[in-house]
């Protein structure tokens, strides 16, 4: 083999070597009583918060936010921080677009965001996804209550379509999430109380998968 490339096959293990240790950490890497209980007081206060006012206070977000940084760069240096970054705009991102298209909360995203800092890519994920379950189920029943679940169930199944649709016919993003119910059908549901219970599902899963 040529000097070239033997160069090439000792950096691409090297590269290998580096994101197999980056997961190794973040999966072994458990979380905290202090990262749960950071997550879980905000979602509180939000919850409420979000439930008498309809808004989330960007003091609320923002300290969660730096906090959930700082710890994150304190405990586990750059890999720490890159992680916690990385899961502020994943969890933030799908509530940034339905702000921007679909008349979703700024809060929410902010909020999204900050707990995303807290919880790193890995559970960050598991907390995104039961946040979503949490919020459909909450919403449906929420539109029961009120009478508009006729509508609501209606664009919920077009913005299904739509998600499963996106990756094979080209579907616009913007197009799917303008699919999903908004405040002009009658889902005037604070999502507060949703993102708490999401919290819990995904504390509850986490425990079960590490047990």
């Amino acid at each position: 083999m040529s000097r070239g490339g033997a160069a090439g096959t000792s950096t691409r293990r090297a590269a290998a070597d580096s994101i197999a240790m980056w997961a190794t950490t973040l999966h072994e890497h458990g979380l905290t009583v202090l990262q749960w209980g950071a997550v879980f007081g905000a979602a509180l206060v939000a919850a409420v918060w979000d439930a008498r006012t309809r808004r989330i206070p960007n003091v609320l977000t923002g300290t969660l936010l730096l906090g959930g940084l700082v710890h994150a760069g304190v405990a586990g240096g750059w890999i720490g921080l890159a992680d916690s970054t990385a899961a502020c705009v994943l969890l933030a991102t799908p509530y940034v677009v339905l702000f921007a298209c679909a008349d979703g909360g700024a809060g929410d995203a902010k909020l999204m965001g900050a707990i995303g800092s807290w919880l790193g890519l890995v559970d960050g994920t598991a907390a995104l996804l039961c946040v979503c379950v949490a919020g459909v189920v909450m919403g449906l029943l929420w539109a029961m209550i009120h009478g508009h679940l006729r509508p609501v169930a209606a664009r919920l199944a077009d913005f299904t379509r739509g998600l499963l649709h996106l990756p094979f016919r080209g579907v616009s993003p913007l197009a799917v999430a303008a699919a999903m119910p908004s405040r002009r059908d009658g889902l005037r549901m604070p999502y507060g109380p949703a993102i708490l219970a999401g919290c819990a599902l995904a504390l509850g899963a986490s425990h079960a998968w590490n047990t």
